[in-house]
């Protein structure tokens, strides 16, 4: 997948594409899958997850590697306009043409699909109960274990497991879970703190009212689309996701979750693994 949708690697297909200047440029069918699936998101999310925010991220200066990010630099001069949005993009077949100036980030969705193709794959190789984790990113396939797969939910995916971060134990046996947050990815540049979940209205980091948000969906893919949904929603995003009856759990910036579409109170009960969004 890195070879394919690594916004850093200079060798990637999607540099090749960011870089054709309005020209046409045939893709592998993986890097095409992935793009589909990325403007299927942006279309189910109502545009709030938008493949079109590689411009913006360069300019609040997520350019490279975060650890090279975090390492300092003058503070960016933030412009609100937004992105070009999603119908700007090209695809046919696997032929992917963009505007001119225009970037695609496949990110969160290209680590979601790993994430939902590798338990595919594992699935059929063993035949067995699988579950892949991919950062916050999580999908199960085949028989679960006694009692589901329990997992932790917190604001860093590194505390995913044993341990007393704060969080939540929940249970699943079926379908993706997924965590997006503004507290983990997050840089200072000058006097700003910046962060990668960008509003596509605005072009600039999600001013969010949530800093963690985590779904239960049918796949990976469709989690994560809701919880970086969330994220860029903000107050709305209760509503929509309840009218998606996708379980969620929001936490607010001063740290007071909400359990929302049948998502369990503070307690380690299993759920179910909700719809897709849109």
């Amino acid at each position: 997948m890195g070879a394919a949708c690594d916004r850093f690697r200079a060798d990637s297909e999607l540099s090749r594409v960011n870089a054709a200047g309005g020209r046409p440029v045939e893709v592998s069918a993986l890097f095409a899958e992935t793009l589909r699936r990325a403007l299927d998101v942006a279309e189910a999310t109502g545009g709030a997850v938008d493949p079109t925010v590689g411009a913006a991220l360069v300019a609040a200066g997520y350019d490279r590697d975060l650890a090279e990010v975090r390492g300092g630099g003058p503070a960016p001069r933030l412009v609100r306009r937004r992105v070009a949005g999603w119908r700007t993009v090209h695809l046919d077949g696997r032929v992917v043409r963009l505007p001119r100036g225009v970037l695609l980030d496949l990110g969160a969705t290209a680590k979601a699909l790993a994430a939902d193709r590798a338990a595919e794959r594992a699935l059929a190789d063993t035949g067995c109960g699988v579950l892949v984790g991919l950062g916050g990113d999580i999908a199960v396939g085949g028989p679960p274990p006694e009692g589901g797969w329990r997992i932790r939910v917190t604001d860093d995916h590194r505390d995913n497991g044993p341990g007393d971060a704060p969080g939540q134990d929940v249970v699943i046996s079926a379908g993706g879970l997924a965590t997006s947050s503004v507290t983990v990815r997050r840089w200072r540049r000058g006097d700003q703190r910046l962060h990668h979940i960008i509003d596509p209205a605005t072009g600039i980091p999600a001013a969010s009212c949530w800093r963690t948000a985590s779904v239960a969906a049918a796949t990976c893919v469709d989690a994560n689309a809701a919880a970086t949904a969330a994220l860029v929603k903000g107050w709305s995003a209760g509503t929509w996701l309840v009218d998606q009856r996708l379980p969620a759990r929001l936490v607010r910036l001063d740290g007071h979750a909400f359990a929302l579409a049948g998502w369990p109170e503070e307690t380690p009960v299993a759920i179910t693994s909700g719809g897709r969004a849109g």
